[in-house]
């Protein structure tokens, strides 16, 4: 694509904005490229610049499953010992941050090692 018509595509899309006859297919990829600044409105609380948070901490869980014990059964565990957990094998697994369930999942291996796939996002009841 020359310049020329580049320049063309930006001008016909210009228009287009202008008419509101854009469709979301028909953005210019160099145009989409650029990322844009939006003008937050009063009331709408939102940082420009959300890298301060990058480094903060959370502690992820995967639960599989759980079981209720007695301490003298628990300590009579030994290696290879296995715990009957209370979900079945195929069903979600709860995924919580923080000690908050936030997602629901299933369990994937990926190469050697086990890993979670988010399948289902949990609503809060906080807002």
């Amino acid at each position: 694509m020359t310049e020329d018509d580049k320049t063309a595509a930006k001008a016909a899309t210009e228009d287009k904005k202008a008419n509101g006859d854009l469709k979301y297919n028909e953005i210019d990829s160099a145009e989409a490229a650029v990322p844009k600044e939006r003008e937050w409105d009063m009331g709408e609380a939102m940082a420009n610049d959300v890298t301060a948070i990058y480094d903060i901490p959370v502690q992820i869980s995967a639960v599989l499953g759980r079981s209720n014990m007695q301490v003298s059964q628990l300590l009579k565990l030994g290696r290879g010992a296995v715990v009957e957990l209370d979900r079945k094998v195929g069903e979600a697994i709860d995924i919580y941050v923080n000690n908050r369930l936030v997602a629901r999942g299933e369990v994937v291996v990926v190469e050697d090692k086990l890993g979670v796939t988010m399948t289902e996002i949990v609503k809060s009841d906080k807002s």
